[in-house]
């Protein structure tokens, strides 16, 4: 997926700037500027305060648009629709960044179903996340660090987490390795 061209779409479409976006999103003109261009690829976080400032969520901003003549029930793992990161790109500092793989589509649906993977030693950013909803997810594998308001937690395989997504979240892996959550928020606003 070509993310700078899907962002630069959608700033058009709102009639902002880069300037404008920038300032909207609390990030530099120049930033904007490279991701639109592909030279680099935004944090999580980032793209979320991007994508918050057009009114669009990281679902619909990674949706493939299909229509379908009967409803699908049942995905393949090649199936499952990469929201992050795009394929190819690694973190500025060489690490892989995490995946996050929705399972179907969000169109018409109240509830989203993400396989997440963080590889050791990375994060969604040092900015905290929030958005309207509710998640809750399960660690598969590994550990992960959950901040979620003024509360810090290490999950391991077989723990989970339950909380108001409005309340500024972060989830960090500090371990040398992979983990992996099944995750679902609810309604689909990431």
């Amino acid at each position: 997926m070509d993310v700078g061209r899907r962002l630069q779409e959608a700033r058009k479409k709102c009639g902002f700037s880069q300037r404008e976006l920038a300032a909207r999103a609390g990030l530099t003109n120049g930033a904007i500027s490279l991701i639109e261009k592909n030279k680099t690829s935004p944090s999580i976080a980032s793209l979320k305060s991007l994508l918050d400032a057009v009114g669009m969520n990281m679902s619909d901003f990674f949706s493939d648009l299909e229509d379908s003549q009967q409803q699908k029930y049942f995905f393949t793992a090649a199936e499952f629709t990469q929201i992050a990161p795009q394929l190819g790109m690694q973190a500025e500092d060489g690490l892989a960044r995490i995946s996050f793989r929705q399972l179907g589509s969000t169109a018409g649906n109240a509830l989203q179903v993400l396989h997440e993977k963080y590889p050791p030693n990375s994060d969604t950013g040092p900015e905290l996340i929030s958005h309207d909803g509710e998640e809750a997810g399960v660690v598969v594998d590994g550990r992960i660090e959950i901040t979620v308001g003024e509360q810090v937690r290490e999950l391991t395989k077989g723990d989970g987490y339950h909380f108001d997504s409005r309340l500024p979240h972060r989830f960090r892996n500090t371990s040398d390795m992979s983990c992996e959550i099944v995750s679902a928020c609810t309604p689909p606003t990431f």
